[in-house]
């Protein structure tokens, strides 16, 4: 059996080298190049010029996003570094904080008349240095400066004419001194900018322990305009300065009409341990080069995608389905019996419904990252289930087939595609875009 599906993924392989995708586009990533390229990364500071700044005593700074990177640190400093764009922490530090974005609402309070230095650089899992230190910024610290403190928002829906996806998420970078944030989302542009007290428009709201980032509970399916903000909150549930901005996104059943994609949090989005699915270069639809909305949800099993197919794919009505999702059934223990029947009963309400559906072969998983991010295990078949579900995958009409370009030789995810193990991190979902938008011809005569 073994035997006779290491011949169909050669022929699968095969097939794909002679339309040539390996040589897609210049620079197709593998493991062993993008781990020498994450060692020499480096962030970019945003929030400040390199000439010495006026910030009031709490600001907001900024720096761009290192993809490989799970946190970063933020070094502040009493004079400039004696090791500038080194990857060790300077002699001349005073104190360093760590953020899981891209930026970090500092307290300066205790600088408060006087210049003071800073710089950041990514870290791992492990908190090992991944590149090297930005260059360092210059600020001084004037208490006369007068400084809303209210979040950042981290999202922009809808660039690029994109769709929103179906179940979205939100992402900022929060306020110190905040125990909580709190998300609001409303259907009129809130009434009371830069306020306190939640908007009379209020139609949903969350309360997460993360300062980064909150997932939507519910499927936005009415068309329209949505707003969303966000406030810290404190350990007595007060306010912890205002409201951010509010964002905005647009629902629109239209934007599915070519294209969906579906699935669990493998289509929804994310990765790298802290990099939510707003965090757009880790969703491989970035990289589709035909419209699609999004209907991933993070969590789900082949049980539950089937169980919500007509509430959640329905409405858009898609002409194409991409379908990608059965990770978290297999390495639970569900029998790949059950997976394939769920998947079959979603082909055949695809069909029902005149639906193409596009399967897409599952990537392989690492088990040894997934207990050391997330602390569980995985059944010891989990190989072989993979390799049936596959197996039946393959025998559709119509399927792409992207686990041959996401396994290392022991047929498992790298850590460089995926730190923890189940996630295909932004590279990976690079190489899978890229695979679907080879094929799609293929699988959309």
């Amino acid at each position: 059996m073994f035997m006779v599906e290491k011949l169909k993924k050669r022929l699968s392989i095969a097939f794909i080298v002679a339309i040539g995708i390996p040589l897609l586009f210049a620079g197709w990533p593998n493991s062993h190049a993008l781990a020498a390229k994450a060692k020499t990364v480096r962030p970019q500071i945003t929030s400040a010029s390199f000439s010495l700044s006026r910030v009031a005593v709490k600001p907001m700074l900024t720096w761009t996003v290192v993809p490989w990177a799970v946190s970063y640190e933020i070094e502040f400093l009493r004079d400039l570094p004696e090791n500038p764009r080194g990857t060790e922490p300077s002699e001349k530090r005073l104190f360093a904080a760590r953020s899981y974005t891209n930026g970090y609402n500092a307290d300066l309070s205790a600088f408060a008349g006087t210049r003071i230095y800073w710089r950041v650089r990514a870290l791992d899992y492990d908190r090992n240095p991944l590149g090297v230190y930005s260059d360092v910024a210059a600020v001084y610290v004037d208490p006369s400066l007068r400084m809303q403190l209210k979040p950042l928002l981290n999202t922009v829906f809808n660039a690029n004419e994109m769709a929103t996806p179906l179940y979205p998420a939100y992402a900022w970078i929060g306020v110190n001194g905040a125990a909580k944030h709190e998300v609001e989302l409303t259907r009129n542009l809130p009434e009371n900018p830069n306020g306190t007290e939640p908007s009379r428009y209020r139609i949903w709201t969350k309360q997460v322990d993360s300062s980064f980032d909150c997932y939507d509970d519910l499927p936005r399916l009415d068309p329209g305009i949505y707003y969303w903000r966000v406030r810290g909150i404190d350990e007595n549930g007060e306010p912890v300065g205002v409201y951010s901005d509010a964002g905005k996104f647009t629902v629109d059943w239209r934007k599915g009409a070519y294209s969906a994609t579906f699935g669990d949090s493998i289509t929804h989005g994310g990765g790298g341990v802290s990099y939510p699915p707003c965090s757009w270069e880790f969703s491989y639809q970035t990289y589709l080069k035909f419209p699609t909305v999004n209907l991933g949800r993070s969590g789900d099993t082949s049980e539950t995608m089937l169980a919500r197919f007509d509430e959640d794919v329905l409405p858009f009505h898609p002409r194409y389905l991409i379908i990608l999702g059965a990770s978290n059934s297999l390495r639970g223990g569900t029998p790949p019996e059950q997976v394939i029947s769920d998947l079959a009963g979603i082909r055949d309400k695809c069909l029902e419904n005149g639906i193409r559906p596009i399967f897409i072969t599952l990537p392989p998983i690492n088990p040894a990252s997934i207990q050391k991010i997330f602390g569980e295990g995985t059944v010891d078949e989990w190989r072989q289930a993979f390799d049936e579900v596959n197996a039946f995958i393959r025998q559709q009409q119509y399927f792409i087939d992207i686990e041959p370009y996401l396994s290392d030789e022991q047929r498992m995810l790298p850590v460089v595609y995926g730190v923890d193990g189940l996630h295909p991190d932004a590279a990976a979902k690079r190489i899978m875009g890229n695979l679907i938008n080879a094929n799609w011809k293929r699988v959309t005569r």
